[in-house]
């Protein structure tokens, strides 16, 4: 009885084992580097961690990091489910082939796709020489950063919506125009509402991957510190300067926003799900 107290029951033995594993594994791969972060972190001080974080040049870093995979994860919210509605609705020539491209991004090496997107928007570059008459630089500036974290973070939403969409029955958007109902609001209130948890799963994650996003971010970047260096490059030039309390400051900095940002979207995830139950 206590023991189902504990724990739900299930047809299956093994939990003691089982549950062993998970605690083990989660604690090698994530608990005790947290722990070990946020260790250092006490033994440097908090007053002295707020001084670090807060000079000029570690919180202009934060604050692009943070900017930059906000706003790309927002494109991806809308473009993601954009073609996700699109992979799964509709039947054409080359379907597939788009489909499978989406993965890219989790096959290609970073470093690999910032090489990529650097040759093609630099100045000199096939796309950077037909933009640059017209005024508009994408490598080297903040944009040329969103265009990396889009690339990077866009198949997290659509293999997260993509499933949720093929489950919705037809017959709800027809069951909706035909009680008279426009397509934007069959759109707005009948489809949205139900992969309201799946986006915001989609949008945590790609969130999650941009921040900490190194490899593809470097080269298109340019690195002008004040205007296109990001947090994580910064870590690596304070671990290289062996200044490892300025690195363990804006480690734990990073951990602590990133941590808030998935909370905030957990609470609306839950408040999503427990809303469509009421309807």
């Amino acid at each position: 009885m206590r023991a189902g107290i504990l724990r739900s029951p299930s047809p299956l033995p093994g939990f003691g084992l089982s549950f062993g594993i998970m605690m083990a594994a989660l604690s090698v791969v994530v608990l005790l580097p947290i722990m070990a972060l946020v260790g250092r972190g006490v033994m440097i001080g908090p007053a002295e961690l707020w001084e670090m974080v807060g000079t000029r040049r570690i919180r202009a870093a934060l604050a692009l990091s943070f900017r930059a995979a906000l706003v790309a994860s927002l494109f991806n919210l809308v473009f993601g489910l954009v073609l996700a509605w699109v992979l799964v609705r509709y039947r054409f020539w080359g379907r597939r082939l788009i489909d499978a491209a989406i993965d890219l991004p989790f096959a290609l090496p970073t470093a690999v796709a910032g090489i990529a997107l650097t040759a093609l928007y630099a100045p000199n570059g096939a796309l950077g020489q037909m933009l640059t008459p017209l005024g508009i630089k994408v490598a080297y500036t903040e944009f040329g950063i969103w265009l990396a974290l889009i690339f990077i973070g866009l198949p997290f939403v659509v293999r997260t919506v993509q499933p949720v969409i093929e489950e919705i029955d037809r017959e709800v958007e027809e069951a909706s125009a035909t009680l008279g109902a426009s397509r934007a609001y069959t759109l707005r209130r009948v489809i949205l509402p139900m992969l309201a948890p799946a986006l915001l799963t989609g949008f945590a994650l790609a969130l999650a991957r941009s921040v900490g996003e190194y490899g593809s971010v470097i080269f298109i970047a340019g690195n002008l510190p004040f205007k296109t260096e990001i947090a994580p490059l910064l870590i690596v030039i304070r671990l290289e300067e062996y200044n490892y309390d300025a690195a363990t400051a804006i480690g734990l900095a990073m951990l602590l926003i990133s941590f808030a940002m998935l909370l905030v979207i957990n609470i609306i995830q839950i408040w999503s799900r427990r809303r469509i139950g009421d309807v």
